[in-house]
């Protein structure tokens, strides 16, 4: 990073944000390699074709013109052009994404000679478009770009019969990805910080997602140098269990856990402060109460500081360990139960991510689970798409894996079908840890969102027990879904775990690699009545176990799972019974993509000049005229700035030529709440005299489609027919369809 980038960063944020990057980005730079992890393994993917093209080439115009060019999904590269040109033409690329101007300048090239010459950008940028500016008269004859990134393969996988939820964890998956280089970034464009509290879920997902290259990353993290004054806070949600145990868990890992473990007991004994004014645990909505949440988290970090101790070679602090354990148990519930919930005086309502915190660590015992569940989780929603993995773990905690899955569907209501292939800093975009708006800096690539870690290890139900996946369980909670299949890469090799439901059968299949024992569970809760269970055709439950049968074991059971112990190989499993149909969510299926008419040709009009944005709080000049909407990226776009919207606005595409439609799609994810508060559809054949309204009605956040009979026209405007005290009227991106 250069000087010149602290100061765009820090124009985003005032107070506790300006402190904590300063202090981040001084880190970046004193701490080498051991935070920049120099000589991390990095692939080049080489030069490839982009997807998508604004104009056919070669092409050149006889004034400056913009090549606006899309990648197949979020990712770094560096763009590539070859020209037919004079000397001395500058042109200049970047990608699409505005945020990449907080660090990286456009690149410009002046051509060194005349004739056929090429370009490649020499820094790494992120997004899924990249923008060229060319002169008038230059002849773009190709354009490429070359992807790059951490050297590791996609080797997990999730796949269930509701398709908001692949689709989650392909995006989260993709956003793990984009957030990793040389250390894991808190997002690639903006900042590229190493919050401890991003690389929380990061480092998870790593395990999950991809194979045991991206283990290096997580290594470096857990042995990374504590920074006290960095975020107190997100140490405490790393150096428990989602963190340093988490990690040992997947690699037994020893060496590093006797490396970190001093470190750690200083941290927890001796540095961190109680009640330090601006400790981070979340963004989220207000309402954050603190002192509950971090005795939480505090009180596991101790728990795991314990186990650490004696594999660590200190059985010594065991004891002192459990003393301060059970001075936090034995107050915890004076200072803070409310007779229904957890509640410190710090916040006027329950907080649903103290709450989960209580479950989660045990602090709240079982028996006030239906009171927190009733009172608090099944009500709140303040916490962040980050803090969220928290509540979502709690709700299956207590058997509410519905909710849990239904909280997740709802939540991401709004990047599930959107365009970008990423997850966002907040849920529908809006800043609301100070206020409740709309946040245009927020990144659409932000390493904290979990779904993949949560779906392959909570609703999968596979997750290691010891050190290392010598033994590890499959305990499902799918709730609602009536088929899955997971892979999950484990250092012993591809764990593979495939579920199918009908009305009697509950059948559950694992791949199990060599050296692991598995304990597998059929869930109660899948039954109203569970009969019998046979293992590779053979009876082995039959409300009682049936000893050791082919190598089955029994390992108990409850009123959660009956549960079996099994060494590796193949294992079907069937529970018979009755399985009541579950109509909790009707499950989203896999759409056709519209048919939609060639941008090619196509002139863009509308009611007010075109103008400049004046982007976030580094106000970074971004365009945002009519055309951009139907270049083909979502993250360029048009937008009236010149008032909030009211009626008589309107924005009009002229196709060129008559063609046929039926539907026209309003994309504006990338300014979410800029929808049309109202709008009419009129079509026209010489742009003059048009028809009356073909289609109205009221904007949605993010994507607005709207069907109608088929017209055949040259013309299609949309009119502004409500008005927003707030928001100004935006559209991203502008299809005309052909649907079915």
């Amino acid at each position: 990073m250069r000087d010149g980038a602290f100061h765009i960063i820090l124009g985003r944020r005032t107070g506790i944000w300006r402190e904590a990057l300063v202090l981040a980005l001084s880190l970046l730079c004193a701490c080498g390699t051991s935070l920049l992890g120099a000589g991390s393994p990095m692939r080049d993917y080489g030069l490839k074709d982009y997807v998508r093209l604004s104009e056919k080439l070669p092409h050149s115009e006889d004034r400056p013109w913009r090549l606006v060019c899309g990648l197949p999904h979020n990712a770094h590269f560096q763009p590539w052009i070859e020209v037919r040109s004079e000397a001395g033409r500058e042109i200049r690329f970047n990608s699409s994404n505005p945020l990449v101007l907080y660090l990286t300048d456009t690149e410009t090239w002046s051509t060194g000679t005349n004739g056929l010459q090429s370009r490649e950008a020499s820094q790494w940028v992120s997004g899924e478009g990249a923008i060229y500016t060319v002169p008038a008269g230059v002849t773009v004859t190709a354009v490429k770009y070359r992807e790059t990134g951490f050297d590791t393969n996609f080797a997990g996988s999730f796949a269930c019969n509701d398709e908001d939820y692949n689709i989650l964890w392909k995006k989260a998956a993709r956003t793990a990805y984009v957030c990793m280089r040389d250390h894991f970034y808190d997002c690639p464009d903006r900042e590229r910080v190493g919050f401890w509290g991003d690389g929380t879920p990061e480092l998870g997902q790593c395990f999950y997602v991809f194979d045991s290259r991206s283990h290096e990353l997580c290594r470096n993290l857990v042995r990374r140098r504590l920074e006290p004054d960095f975020y107190p806070g997100q140490h405490l949600e790393f150096l428990g269990d989602y963190g340093l145990w988490f990690y040992y868990l997947q690699t037994g890992d020893l060496d590093s856990m006797k490396a970190v473990y001093e470190p750690t007991r200083e941290f927890l004994f001796d540095t961190y402060k109680f009640g330090k004014h601006g400790t981070w645990f979340d963004w989220g909505k207000e309402n954050k109460d603190t002192a509950v949440i971090e005795t939480c988290f505090y009180y596991n970090c101790l728990e795991v500081l314990g186990r650490l101790a004696p594999l660590t070679g200190h059985p010594g602090d065991v004891l002192p360990i459990r003393r301060k354990l059970e001075e936090i148990r034995s107050s915890f519930d004076s200072r803070f139960w409310r007779g229904g919930f957890y509640q410190s005086s710090q916040v006027a309502v329950p907080d649903d991510r103290a709450n989960a915190m209580a479950v989660l660590t045990g602090l709240a015992d079982s028996s006030k689970w239906p009171a927190i569940h009733d009172n608090v989780l099944s009500k709140r929603e303040f916490a962040s798409c980050f803090f969220d993995r928290w509540v979502f773990e709690a709700l299956c905690r207590m058997g509410h894996e519905k909710q849990a899955l239904l909280r997740m569907g709802r939540r991401y209501r709004t990047m599930i079908p959107c365009s970008f292939t990423t997850l966002w800093e907040h849920y529908d975009r809006w800043w609301a840890s100070q206020i409740d708006a709309f946040d245009e800096g927020s990144s659409l690539n932000h390493g904290w969102n979990p779904p993949a870690l949560l779906l392959s290890q909570t609703v999968a139900g596979v997750s290691p027990v010891e050190p290392g996946w010598s033994t590890f369980s499959v305990l499902p909670k799918e709730a609602f879904l009536t088929h899955l299949h997971a892979v999950v890469p484990s250092i012993k090799g591809p764990i593979t775990v495939e579920i199918r439901k009908t009305a009697t059968e509950y059948s559950l299949t694992l791949e199990s690699p060599a050296n692991t024992t598995a304990i597998v569970g059929i869930p109660r809760r899948a039954f109203s009545r569970l009969d019998t269970i046979s293992a590779n055709g053979k009876p082995v439950w039959d409300h009682a176990f049936h000893g050791i049968q082919n190598g089955v074991e029994p390992a108990g059971e409850d009123d959660g799972y009956v549960r079996f112990k099994v060494p590796p190989g193949t294992w079907t499993f069937v529970g018979r019974g009755t399985i009541p149909s579950d109509s909790t969510k009707v499950p989203t299926a896999p759409t056709e993509p519209d048919i939609q008419l060639d941008h090619g040709g196509w002139t863009t009009a509308a009611s007010v000049p075109d103008g400049l944005f004046a982007f976030s709080g580094a106000k970074l000049p971004i365009d945002v005229g009519a055309a951009n909407a139907v270049d083909g990226d979502h993250w360029t776009g048009w937008r009236d700035l010149t008032s909030l919207q009211h009626p008589g606005q309107w924005f009009q595409i002229d196709l060129a030529r008559r063609q046929s439609f039926n539907k026209v799609v309003l994309d504006n994810t990338w300014a979410l709440w800029d929808s049309p508060v109202g709008y009419a559809v009129t079509v026209s054949d010489d742009g003059v005299a048009w028809s009356a309204p073909v289609a109205s009605g009221a904007g949605q956040p993010g994507i607005t489609t709207i069907r109608f009979p088929r017209q055949t026209a040259r013309f299609v405007r949309i009119t502004q027919t409500g008005s927003s005290p707030t928001y100004h009227w935006s559209i991203y991106e502008f299809d005309v369809c052909l649907g079915n």
